[in-house]
């Protein structure tokens, strides 16, 4: 969250994903370094235990997001 937060600061399109269950501490997070409207993707928790294949799998299902937020930006 962080370095997405700076990046969008320095003016460099970034997105930031978080797993669902730290929705609340990212969005936290975005308040206490002066964003609160940061947007950012969540995907399902948890991810350490995962395959490769799984996580693969993880990552084509939030592609499209990744596409749209970089290409969106923070508006």
């Amino acid at each position: 969250m962080l370095d997405g937060i700076l990046l969008e600061k320095a003016g460099v399109p970034s997105a930031s994903i978080v797993t669902d269950v730290f929705e609340i501490t990212g969005r936290a997070m975005a308040e206490q370094w002066g964003v609160p409207y940061y947007k950012f993707l969540a995907m399902p928790h948890p991810i350490a235990n995962l395959t490769e294949a799984q996580l693969d799998q993880r990552a084509r299902e939030i592609a499209s997001e990744v596409a749209k937020l970089l290409l969106q930006g923070q508006e």
